[in-house]
């Protein structure tokens, strides 16, 4: 249309200058003057209008607009003949040009028309002019055209016909990538050079929180930005800088909830006529992924301060238990006053704190799997529970129930270790519970999301959970609480929860924390017996309460 648009405009402008500084003389009937001039003046409105319509409202062109475009070049073509003398202007060939056209633009049969109001027009002016008298020659130009209207209506068809396969198989693959895009598990969204969208799919949406559809077509950024700010730079350089990113991460922020996501972006730079530059971003929800990378990288600390507890631990105790020792006989002196026996009391206790946490750092460093055999967990959350019911450190109001089905979850490991874990956990949520509370233990089937991908969770997974109805953990100390030696509480040594950690780790398994301003809930996940390995068949309870 393009081309179209020019060859007319060059064809009036040609026409009317030649009738103006040319023909003036020749051209004794003012009327021809005054045609070329009404032709030139409607070339320039109707292609102004048809360029604005095509380019810069980016309408689809469909064969109404086609069919006014045959029809107009056919009154400019009759025009410039009429202008020259139809029986002998060689300006009647242009007659041929707009069928031609019209045959390849147009639906079959379009170009017959064409042609058929072609020949109406160049009869009626050969009729109506007077120096033009109704010749032979006219007749030969009807037949021209005709034939022309049929070759180029064959020709259209065949090119037609051909590219019916080639649609069929582009639909297919359309269909394809469709298909792909809607269920891929990563949110895609594509915008154009202006930023507005112009694809987005169902899990793009999902992700940000957004509905995307009333979008399409509009700008989008700027709603983007509140939600995933970092996705939106990085289209903006794509877009900008024609810089594609890899592997960037950032956060979406939407409604109620807060999680990493990675981005990928890319841009094309369009033809710069019929398709514009656009840039595709390609983003992933990464929790899971910064997740386990978080607990490779607590595994590594944890391991490397469980040799030096131990070394520390080692050195330090022996020359401890001398010190207590020798202050313990310097307080039965009977040359030692009552000053001198405060003093040597005071370093004994603090002998003994010392040595409590220096067995607290030997069993740290002692984690490790002893024996593996078959556990029952119920039987295992069972013995952890009635531990800590007698620990004098728990309220006497606060009750403790054991959701825990017998027989049913079978893991393989070390008894011990496992309980050792369990009841810190327990502790724990026992001593921050308030008046009245509750902590639960509940054993179930681990869900899909709690399963790690690989060979440790082939045959399934057992979740053992420990629920509060505590304050909650603080935003800021979640990070660190399984740290070594991090600890919120007066006296306490940091130890338990990095036991936990390390018991789990030891045994193949997770260990997942849950917190809110209700309660907080510990998950310890590990992988189930194989199914070939012996079952217990311990009882059948399914719940049972102790206060």
């Amino acid at each position: 249309m393009r081309w179209v648009y020019v060859g007319r405009f060059s064809i009036a402008t040609a026409i009317f200058v030649a009738a103006v500084l040319v023909w003036q003389d020749a051209l004794t009937d003012t009327g021809k003057l005054l045609v070329a001039s009404l032709a030139f003046a409607a070339t320039l409105a109707v292609t102004a209008v048809s360029v604005v319509y095509s380019e810069f409202y980016g309408r689809a062109l469909g064969p109404t607009f086609h069919y006014l475009q045959s029809v107009f070049d056919l009154f400019l073509v009759t025009a410039v003949v009429h202008v020259t003398g139809a029986s002998s202007s060689q300006f009647a060939a242009l007659y041929i040009l707009v069928i031609a056209t019209s045959s390849l633009l147009l639906p079959v049969g379009g170009g017959l028309l064409v042609a058929a109001l072609g020949n109406v027009l160049y009869v009626a002016d050969a009729l109506w002019s007077v120096e033009t008298p109704f010749t032979a020659t006219v007749w030969v130009q009807l037949a021209v055209f005709a034939a022309v209207a049929l070759g180029s209506a064959w020709l259209s068809a065949k090119l037609r016909e051909a590219g019916k396969g080639t649609e069929a198989v582009l639909a297919h693959v359309r269909l394809q990538a469709a298909d792909i895009l809607y269920n891929i598990r990563s949110g895609i969204i594509t915008v154009d050079a202006t930023g507005r969208l112009l694809y987005a799919n169902p899990m793009a949406e999902q992700l940000l929180g957004l509905d995307l559809d009333p979008y399409v077509g509009r700008p989008v950024l700027e709603a983007l930005r509140r939600i995933a700010p970092e996705l939106v730079d990085a289209v903006d350089r794509s877009m900008r800088d024609r810089v594609r990113t890899a592997r960037a991460e950032g956060v979406i922020s939407a409604i109620g909830r807060r999680f990493p996501i990675g981005v990928t972006t890319t841009y094309t730079e369009g033809d710069g006529r019929n398709t514009d530059r656009t840039t595709t971003a390609i983003f992933q929800d990464i929790s899971d992924q910064k997740r386990i990378e978080t607990l490779r990288l607590r595994a590594e600390r944890l391991e490397g301060v469980a040799e030096l507890s131990a070394s520390l631990a080692h050195e330090i105790k022996n020359p401890l238990a001398s010190i207590r020792s020798a202050c313990e006989q310097l307080s039965r002196s009977t040359f030692t006053g009552a000053d001198e026996r405060t003093l040597t009391h005071l370093v004994m206790r603090e002998s003994d704190r010392l040595s409590r946490l220096l067995t607290e750092f030997l069993d740290f460093a002692r984690v490790r799997v002893a024996r593996r055999e078959p556990i029952d967990v119920a039987e295992l959350a069972a013995g952890a529970v009635r531990l800590a019911l007698a620990h004098p450190d728990r309220p006497a109001d606060v009750s403790v129930v054991c959701e825990a089905p017998h027989g049913e979850f079978i893991v393989e490991g070390d008894d011990d270790l496992l309980h050792r874990a369990l009841f810190n956990l327990l502790l724990n949520a026992v001593q921050v519970s308030s008046e009245g509370g509750e902590v639960r233990v509940e054993v179930e089937d681990a869900s899909v999301k709690q399963l790690d991908v690989g060979p440790n969770f082939a045959d399934g997974g057992v979740a053992l959970s420990v629920v509060d109805t505590g304050p909650g953990i603080a935003p800021e100390i979640r990070d660190r609480l399984f740290d070594p030696f991090f600890t919120t509480k007066p006296g306490g040594s940091g130890l338990g929860l990095a036991v936990v950690h390390r018991a789990t780790d030891v045994h193949r398994g997770h260990v997942f924390l849950d917190t809110g301003p209700t309660g907080t809930r510990f998950t310890i996940v590990l992988p189930r017996a194989a199914r070939t390995m012996p079952r217990f068949t311990l009882g059948t309870s399914s719940a049972t309460v102790l206060t």
